[in-house]
């Protein structure tokens, strides 16, 4: 079987995503959408089981899917979905000296990570979670 195009094409895919992530958010460099990215993923994630977030990521581009998973702790319980004001706050705070994530942050990645996934199996999968990942990627 040959290379996946989804494989061959990471890179341009990751970058083209982050571009999109810039334009939705009004920030300037890949990096500050590098760590709101992670920010967002980090605080999506904190609330799904395991099993779940496996699930998730795999409705992912792959170095997205990689993002997602990095530095996962996997001994913590999941907790409950907050505000999008409580859980943009928990967004802005990691790496907080060099964070530069707006205040919609949650709704310009979901914005972006649209463009991005296969939006039928992407929504299809958040019916499916825990109550709140729905609203979490709303876009309305």
């Amino acid at each position: 079987m040959p290379m996946p195009p989804e494989y061959r094409n990471s890179t341009e895919e990751y970058i083209a995503f982050l571009r999109d992530a810039i334009e939705f958010s009004d920030l300037t460099t890949l990096n500050q959408a590098y760590t709101m990215v992670q920010g967002v993923f980090q605080a999506f994630r904190r609330r799904l089981t395991i099993k779940e977030s496996i699930a998730f990521a795999n409705t992912l581009p792959v170095n997205l899917r990689a993002l997602y998973i990095a530095d996962w702790d996997l001994e913590n319980e999941p907790v409950a979905f907050g505000s999008r004001d409580e859980m943009t706050r928990e967004v802005q705070n990691l790496r907080r000296d060099h964070n530069f994530a707006p205040a919609h942050s949650i709704l310009a990645v979901a914005k972006a990570l649209r463009l991005h996934v296969d939006e039928k199996k992407f929504d299809r999968l958040l019916r499916s979670l825990s109550e709140g990942a729905i609203d979490f990627w709303s876009v309305a």
